[in-house]
């Protein structure tokens, strides 16, 4: 990973996101190399509303995020997909998952130029 990992949180919340897709997308719906298209849609969408974040880099994790980026049934979708592949993440990713967590401890602040 490089050093941009460390510093740029919205890069890394799209990188363990794909993770965790993948990891979900490969169990349940048979892909193999690539996700599958509704995977893929899910996976744009939730990238776009990243790009959009109000939090920018001080983002927090989406469980723990007072704005809500998501429709209600592509939230519980993402959390059906974060449920299962989270635990699965440290064992495929241990440093994203590691991150991840840290991340989880952080408390939502705006960055200054909203």
């Amino acid at each position: 990973m490089t050093p941009d990992i460390w510093s740029n949180r919205i890069r890394r919340e799209k990188q363990t996101l794909a993770c965790m897709l993948r990891l979900y997308c490969k169990a349940h719906h048979g892909g193999k190399k690539s996700l599958c298209p509704a995977c893929r849609k899910l996976l744009e969408h939730a990238w776009k509303r990243l790009d959009l974040c109000p939090f920018e880099n001080a983002k927090p994790v989406c469980v723990r995020c007072p704005h809500n980026c998501h429709a209600s049934r592509d939230r519980a979708e993402l959390r059906k997909i974060m449920r299962y592949a989270g635990p699965r993440l440290l064992w495929r990713h241990p440093l994203l998952a590691l991150l991840h967590i840290l991340d989880s401890k952080k408390h939502p602040q705006r960055s200054d130029s909203t």
